[in-house]
């Protein structure tokens, strides 16, 4: 098992860009593609909000290989603040629903801001 520390690979204690969040996803996509399991290792992190979330750990549902079922088995969390496990939950979900239906999610979302044509 590969054990990432978030902290180290951000050079930061506060995850709060797309930017780090997307350096995130690419190493452990990097692991993952080749059935490695992956350690996400979130301590020493003291803020962390949805937009490096959506880009470290959202994005991998858009990944057609990467099912709800591998990420349970191939990836795991390690040192999450209590108070940021809903956050991560609230994520992974809108993610795999967004993923699940890309196309009408938008046109939804779209229609909700800007009414249906």
């Amino acid at each position: 098992m590969k054990h990432l520390v978030i902290k180290d690979i951000i050079n930061s204690e506060l995850a709060v860009s797309t930017e780090n969040g997307k350096k995130v996803f690419e190493i452990v996509d990097s692991y993952l593609q080749q059935k490695e399991k992956v350690e996400l290792d979130f301590g020493g992190i003291t803020i962390m909000i949805t937009a490096f979330l959506n880009a470290a750990i959202g994005s991998l549902y858009s990944k057609k290989e990467y099912t709800g079922e591998f990420l349970n088995e191939y990836l795991k969390l390690e040192n999450v603040e209590k108070d940021d496990r809903v956050l991560f939950k609230d994520v992974i979900q809108r993610a795999k629903e967004y993923f699940a239906d890309k196309d009408s999610f938008e046109k939804n979302s779209n229609d909700a801001f800007y009414g249906s044509n």
